[in-house]
């Protein structure tokens, strides 16, 4: 059977399952709706929120990210599984006691206001529909390469099949959709890499590979492709450091407590019977987690090694030969290469006309590579490797079988559909039951809560599909931005309202809003988008890095200790909040006993 028969009928399988899976679990009320009706057991929320968490960033991009940065990279993998951790044991037993549905209802609660949980709305929106074009863009990626449709064509037919299980399911068709998603993903991500673990050094199991020998010989992987990159101009595979220690450990921090604060997740607590089961299911998600997470580093690095091999040239540096014509030529690039070409995410420019593809580092700053490589009549670098191919081009340069390569498309596909349905929930909740509900028409009643919350999932994958289909500029450069809103604005509150009894209403709305506006700034007044001299745009802070080289994505981390100190400030002249709030937290911090959550909750 050939390729794309394979993956047709691969892919078709689980769209066919994940819809059937919705029309057997349809929501009938707001608390099936909001919280899959509390009901949820933990080895299944366990696997839910393995799937909500793992987005297409883990699934296509993280590997990638690791791949092309070497150590450096691993600030994703400290950052989103710390995160995890952080709000696994910080964050979520304490929100299940408090037994409500989403984020902004805890903080309109717990900060005694309306205006409280408006701000939590904005701050949520904002992060989640950020979040959310990834999500699409993986999804438009995936369709575009593996099913021969255009990027546009595979946004639509993800956002009918999002439509079919979310708006009918609500949370409780999305959390056992996502059980299917995450048992699809995990195979999809794992076996190829245990098949290509086995191809490059006779070690089935990835994470163990990754610090063996290679076969045949008596260096290890990463001691080679150390050797290969540097031969190539590049920083050692398991040094290099992008940026600052400094910038590393901010960035660091800032996608902890950002993940810790995505809504989309938070709210996969609440639809389990008790607070036990929530450290339960917290656990288990551990655990799926790391299946994929301790794989990546193997997979990135492996993934690279095979790059370099089919395509790089040789190169030796330290030495006497400098085999320019070791390059393999354009005319006899495999057919994997000229598959992902027609993606537009691998490019080649011939700029030297020799007819070759020159694969290196021509930023590199040894200098004794860069006369060779001008000796050699190379102009500059021809090749571009958009990251997000990494993993899903990954079982085809290794020539594995087709039914591993439609796997993994499959696998691709369920990683950006999961997370698409959580964030989805997550957005159609806040604006149904923290916005209609919540300030609009509070005496609405449950039926109609529950269309407005099915008119409000069909109408965010409207504006999802055409935020992927129309990604702003911004978009691309800002990868973390969805991380620092999270990281700036609601986990403060969240933390603050968990284990501050004196933190009042006028303190939190100040952190929240302070905290969100510093981040933006950073993130785009070096754009100079706010001040123009004749027609050109000098920008608001002297570069892209001015706050000691900490970059834009990084900066959530800053906003969020920015959040805490004006929170604080704020509440030392205000008024305390009223007693019963203050008892509310100290109860909210003994997590036993948890009520059941119903809809009236």
């Amino acid at each position: 059977m050939d390729l794309q028969t394979t993956i047709y009928l691969v892919v078709g399988a689980t769209f066919a399952l994940y819809i059937g899976i919705a029309i057997w679990a349809r929501a009938g009320s707001t608390s099936e709706f909001y919280a899959a009706g509390g009901q949820v057991g933990p080895v299944k929320n366990g696997m839910a929120t393995a799937a909500d968490w793992m987005s297409a960033a883990s699934f296509i991009s993280m590997a990638g990210l690791i791949s092309n940065m070497g150590y450096g990279g691993g600030l994703f993998l400290m950052g989103w599984t710390g995160g995890y951790v952080l709000l696994a044991c910080l964050l979520a037993p304490y929100l299940r006691k408090f037994g409500k549905f989403t984020v902004p209802q805890f903080i309109g609660d717990r900060f005694y206001s309306q205006g409280a949980s408006t701000i939590a709305v904005i701050c949520l929106l904002v992060a989640s529909i950020t979040y959310i074009i990834g999500q699409m863009t993986g999804v438009g990626i995936a369709f575009s390469r593996f099913l021969g449709v255009s990027k546009e064509m595979g946004i639509y037919v993800g956002m009918a099949i999002v439509f079919a299980y979310a708006v009918f399911g609500g949370m409780k068709g999305i959390t056992y959709t996502q059980v299917a998603q995450y048992i699809v993903l995990i195979f999809a991500y794992v076996i190829p890499a245990i098949f290509i673990s086995i191809a490059l050094t006779g070690v089935p199991l990835p994470q163990l590979g990754l610090g063996a020998d290679m076969t045949g010989t008596d260096k290890s992987l990463l001691l080679t492709l150390n050797q290969i990159v540097n031969d190539l101009g590049f920083g050692a595979y398991t040094t290099s450091v992008p940026g600052s220690k400094l910038n590393m450990f901010v960035y660091t921090f800032s996608l902890m407590i950002g993940t810790a604060g995505l809504p989309h997740v938070i709210m996969r607590f609440f639809t389990v019977p008790s607070v036990k089961a929530a450290r339960s299911s917290a656990g288990w998600a551990l655990v799926f987690i790391a299946i994929l997470y301790t794989t990546a580093p193997a997979v990135a690095a492996m993934a690279r090694m095979n790059l370099h091999s089919t395509i790089a040239p040789v190169v030796k540096t330290g030495g006497d030969v400098f085999a320019a014509d070791a390059s393999i030529k354009y005319d006899d690039r495999p057919a994997w290469f000229k598959r992902w070409e027609q993606t537009g995410l691998l490019k080649f420019a011939d700029k030297n006309g020799d007819g070759r593809i020159q694969y290196y580092n021509d930023k590199s700053k040894n200098e004794a590579f860069v006369k060779k490589a001008e000796a050699a009549g190379w102009k500059g670098n021809e090749l571009t490797v958009n990251a997000d191919i990494i993993v899903l081009a990954n079982p085809e340069i290794a020539l594995l079988p087709n039914w591993v390569i439609a796997l993994v498309a499959a696998g691709g596909l369920a990683a950006a559909l999961s997370t698409a349905a959580g964030l989805l929930m997550a957005i159609s909740s806040a604006i149904s039951h923290d916005l209609v509900k919540g300030v609009f028409a509070p005496n609405i009643s449950e039926k109609g809560e529950l269309m407005a919350g099915k008119i409000a999932m069909a109408a965010s994958i409207v504006v999802a599909g055409y935020l992927g289909l129309n990604p702003p500029g911004f978009a691309a450069g800002t990868v973390a931005l969805a991380f620092g809103i999270a990281a700036s604005t609601l986990f403060p509150a969240i933390m603050m309202g968990i284990f501050s009894k004196k933190m009042n209403k006028e303190g939190v709305m100040a952190g929240m809003l302070v905290g969100l506006g510093v981040t933006l700034f950073y993130v785009f007044a070096h754009k100079g988008i706010f001040f123009i001299k004749g027609t050109e745009y000098l920008p608001l802070i002297g570069g892209a890095n001015s706050f000691f080289g900490i970059t834009p994505e990084a900066f959530g981390g800053i906003g969020a200790l920015v959040n805490f100190a004006v929170a604080f400030a704020v509440d030392k002249v205000t008024p305390e909040p009223p007693a019963h709030i203050q008892q509310m937290v100290e109860n909210v911090r003994i997590p036993r006993g948890s009520r059941a959550v119903d809809g009236a909750h």
